[in-house]
């Protein structure tokens, strides 16, 4: 397995100030997580810095993932203290995001009958990278406020947004942790496209999801390449993947980086299947 991961780039400590800087100012926070990855997407340094306020979850990519895993993460994500609400959501197609916009009404509600003075509600968007937060917000507010991508690091500076509503919107930087203690922890963000790929190697990644995938998904690993048998040995699936492919460089040499790559790829994008890495149980 690749060894632990220790980075902890500037604009990651510049992330976790700013969050403290703008706590006092929100009523809420929201929460999002991949729904692949729900406790590794999870980072304990946000959990730290916003415990105390009110906060609703929303597992993102709810599309990629294992739909009855998810069910059974909600449930189990829903009876942690401070947590209003729990909802998977398709970020990309925006299906069930009325869910969330009656859910953060009911916030507003509960904010009017607490406080002598009125005045819209103010939330907080927070996650790890590439998690989804930019895609919630450009549902939320009908237009591309936030940009997006299929890579960590596209948000950049905090942004104040206005809701259609009224409500106001606090978006900022995707904020990561400065050491996984658990390498596996690691792998799965960077399997799901949290980590920059070049921090690991997608020739390394990619075997270590191939890994993963024989063990715990080998029948969609087997229709998606057409393989003849998944082995036991990941090795060797990724050479029979990159034959199947065509991944074959001079020499008879297998293209282990380019096998890599579109295993990372095709995981990323739903192509192999609806995948969920870590269970609910």
């Amino acid at each position: 397995m690749i060894d632990n991961i220790n980075w902890y780039p500037g604009h990651m400590k510049k992330t976790r100030e700013l969050i403290q800087d703008n706590l006092k100012a929100v009523d809420l926070t929201v929460e999002i997580v991949d729904s692949r990855i729900p406790v590794s997407s999870r980072n304990p340094v946000i959990d730290e810095l916003i415990s105390g306020k009110p906060r609703i979850i929303v597992l993102g990519k709810a599309d990629l993932a294992d739909e009855a895993e998810t069910k059974a993460w909600c449930e189990r994500l829903g009876s942690a203290k401070g947590v209003r609400r729990v909802m998977a959501l398709n970020l990309q197609s925006g299906e069930n995001i009325g869910r969330l916009l009656k859910a953060l009404g009911a916030e507003q509600d509960r904010r009017n009958e607490e406080r002598s003075v009125k005045r819209p509600l103010r939330i907080m968007i927070v996650g790890v990278p590439n998690v989804g937060k930019s895609s919630l917000i450009n549902r939320l507010t009908g237009r591309k406020s936030a940009q997006t991508g299929d890579r960590p690091g596209v948000t950049k500076g905090k942004q104040w947004l206005t809701l259609s509503n009224g409500m106001q919107l606090l978006d900022t930087p995707g904020i990561l942790w400065p050491k996984f203690e658990d390498p596996e922890v690691g792998l799965k963000l960077a399997f799901c496209g949290s980590i920059k790929d070049d921090i690991l190697g997608v020739q390394d990644l990619g075997f270590e999801l191939i890994k993963v995938l024989g063990d715990r998904y080998p029948e969609l690993l087997k229709e998606r390449y057409k393989l003849d048998e998944v082995s036991e040995d990941a090795l060797e699936n990724m050479d029979n993947i990159a034959l199947k492919r065509g991944f074959i460089m001079s020499g008879k040499r297998i293209d282990y980086e380019r096998t890599g790559r579109t295993v990372l790829d095709e995981f990323r994008g739903g192509r192999i299947g609806r995948i969920t890495l870590e269970r609910a149980e």
